[in-house]
């Protein structure tokens, strides 16, 4: 199977996340401890990318390589709850329980009712990889082809949000009305409010589509060419808190609060990696 780097950079792949990061000055200091060993949950998926919790605490997952989406009940049973998707990437669930989920392929993004009724929610994109939502609702895509982070506003019109960005494929907002952004082509960068940059993707391999951030605001990224999730922090450094993965690219937070769930591209594995106090 063709790598997801070499789709992306050929033009063709993945995820974002939204929520809130608390002030610079809150997060953690750089101390590195020993990265976690990550937990194996489940096998079998097919190229698992973008990942989320709905309320009732179901998980669901897109599998690129299988143009579908699964979902996994709390007591662990999957299901396919769509099917015949093209290259289905990023995957986000509004606070009203409608499932998002970008089909990179086709420049589409889909909008699923939990009964798994499908609808066209927005067309005329360009590569849309991650996405998630911004601290008003509004849903936000990474347009990887043009380089923007792009608003959906109502009635499907899309406007630009940040642009000049290097292959975007995932990006949260910052309480402070700021933005992190994974780069699969260049890095990882911090957008502050008034629009000055920080460049934190230095211990990166290739950072990859998943991103996720805490209800507390830590934010954390898979490094997607390498083996690890890390996390960023805001002065522009990050550090380890899981390694031994084989290409990780999907991440989403548990909803217990002090866990990630991560998926590899590699095996085609998810797996659960405790967040270091």
């Amino acid at each position: 199977m063709m790598s997801i780097l070499r789709i992306l950079c050929a033009g063709s792949a993945l995820v974002l996340g939204a929520a809130l990061y608390i002030a610079p000055a809150a997060l953690p200091a750089a101390a590195q401890t020993s990265p976690a060993v990550p937990e194996r949950l489940w096998d079998g998926f097919n190229s698992p990318v973008g990942m989320a919790f709905d309320a009732a605490g179901n998980l669901y997952v897109a599998e690129w390589g299988a143009g579908r989406v699964s979902r996994i009940d709390p007591t662990g049973n999957r299901s396919t709850f769509a099917a015949g998707l093209d290259g289905p990437s990023g995957l986000a669930i509004g606070s009203d329980g409608t499932i998002y989920v970008a089909s990179y392929s086709r420049d589409e993004v889909y909008r699923f009712t939990p009964e798994g009724v499908r609808t066209v929610h927005v067309t005329g994109l360009a590569t849309p990889a991650g996405i998630g939502f911004d601290r008003a609702g509004r849903l936000l895509i990474a347009n990887r082809r043009t380089n923007q982070l792009l608003g959906v506003a109502p009635g499907g019109r899309l406007e630009p949000v940040i642009d000049g960005l290097r292959t975007p494929v995932g990006a949260v907002q910052t309480a402070d009305g700021g933005y992190v952004v994974s780069n699969i082509g260049g890095g990882v960068t911090i957008v502050r409010p008034d629009g000055s940059r920080v460049e934190a993707g230095k211990d990166f391999r290739t950072p990859g589509p998943g991103i996720a951030i805490t209800k507390d605001g830590r934010v954390f990224i898979v490094d997607y060419g390498g083996t690890t999730v890390r996390e960023i922090l805001p002065n522009g450094e990050s550090r380890s808190v899981a390694d031994g993965l084989r290409s990780p690219v999907g991440l989403t937070v548990a909803p217990d609060g002090v866990s990630l769930l991560t998926a590899a591209w590699g095996d085609g594995t998810i797996y659960r990696i405790s967040i270091p106090q």
